[in-house]
């Protein structure tokens, strides 16, 4: 039987391999991902081959910024994969789902038809004038946008994001730069978020899970 324990996050837990969330529509899956039952609570594995945010948790990142009631801004939702686990876990807050290609927009729309805290949003994100009269304020941005101007697409949105909020910039690599290094475009993209006022708390390579990706972590600057 397996066992699970509290992953740091709520309603995130590990088998010590695996990570899963506890489902908030029990009884229904979303991508084809296994679904576990303990002690009469239904949880939803979450891969991180899948999940560019799993694959950070299982690289062993451990801050997650995510609560009950924590409101969120998703840049590049696609058809919500890993926005149905941060459904699972914010299950008192609001998960506001960007995606601007209306081919995968139909099973976002889909999702948030089971799952009250999912808000999806037919828009580009490096416009964000078009959601800015439904966005609220919230407590983590997370982008997952493959475009070279993934940095400054992301500076466009933090008006949305509170004081002591948090950044998770997904940065692709080769869609930055394809002839450089990874590891010199994460370096570039640290030191643009420093110019535009964010300070960096870490840079996570998602290898072997995600190739060429890393999370970079971040925080409006105090000093």
């Amino acid at each position: 039987m397996v066992e699970l324990r509290p992953l740091g996050v709520s309603r995130a837990f590990t088998d010590g391999r695996n990570l899963y969330t506890e489902n908030l529509t029990p009884g229904r899956d979303v991508y084809g991902e296994r679904l576990v039952t303990l002690r009469g609570i239904e949880y939803r594995q979450w891969d991180p081959r899948r999940s560019k945010l799993a694959a950070l948790l299982l690289k062993g990142w451990k801050i997650l910024p995510l609560q009950r009631s924590s409101q969120v801004l998703y840049l590049g939702a696609a058809s919500g994969t890993t926005v149905s686990h941060v459904s699972d876990i914010v299950l008192e807050g609001t998960v506001y789902a960007v995606e601007v290609s209306r081919r995968v927009f139909q099973k976002l729309l889909d999702l948030a038809e089971a799952r009250h805290n999912v808000l999806p949003i037919l828009a580009d994100a490096s416009k964000p004038d078009a959601y800015a009269g439904t966005v609220g304020r919230v407590d983590l941005v997370y982008q997952d946008i493959a475009q070279r101007d993934q940095v400054e697409i992301l500076e466009r949105n933090l008006r949305f994001l509170n004081p002591d909020g948090t950044v998770i910039l997904i940065v692709k690599s080769r869609s930055i730069d394809v002839a450089r290094e990874p590891a010199a475009v994460y370096r570039t993209v640290e030191s643009a978020l420093r110019k535009k006022g964010l300070h960096v708390l870490g840079t996570v390579p998602l290898d072997p899970f995600q190739r060429d990706h890393a999370a970079v972590i971040a925080e409006f600057s105090h000093s």
